[in-house]
């Protein structure tokens, strides 16, 4: 097993998180992503986190983390969350008026313990990124009049 040992504890805790870019606003491309995934690794190494897995989508974060027992996760995603809204607008202060009042993340997040399936879990996020592209691929809608039902041209409004 694959355990970690503080002064008087042994521990294998790792959890499959994601959580969102407020309004589901696909913002984290090209520079903005590079650095949300420098600024989460620092941000982890501060906390004793270790990151076994990352992918950064449009507008979500995929991370299999292990989270020393000494703290919650509740507790290192407030922590991650919120220092990384505060560096995230200090680094692109353009994104301040997108969002107000200085929240860049939405307020909720999914968290799944990762158990004996570690190694399907971390595929997973390393597939994450090109399943979201093939799903937005399939529900491509027709655009059609909703008054005519006729077929419309996709560049006249």
């Amino acid at each position: 097993m694959d355990k970690n040992v503080l002064a008087h504890t042994s521990w294998n805790c790792k959890y499959h998180i994601v959580f969102a870019a407020k309004y589901r606003r696909l913002v984290i491309y090209r520079q903005i992503k590079k650095d949300i995934g420098q600024i989460l690794r620092t941000l982890c190494d501060r906390k004793g986190v270790t990151i076994i897995e990352a992918e950064a989508c449009p507008d979500h974060v995929h991370m299999l983390v292990e989270i020393p027992p000494k703290y919650s996760v509740s507790e290192i995603m407030g922590y991650l969350k919120g220092k990384s809204s505060l560096m995230i607008f200090d680094r692109h202060a353009n994104l301040k008026y997108k969002y107000g009042s200085r929240h860049f993340w939405c307020r909720g997040y999914y968290v799944d313990t990762v158990g004996k399936n570690e190694k399907r879990i971390a595929e997973y996020v390393r597939q994450q990124l090109q399943e979201d592209v093939l799903s937005d691929q399939l529900t491509i809608k027709e655009f059609t009049d909703p008054f005519t039902g006729e077929q419309a041209n996709k560049g006249t409004k």
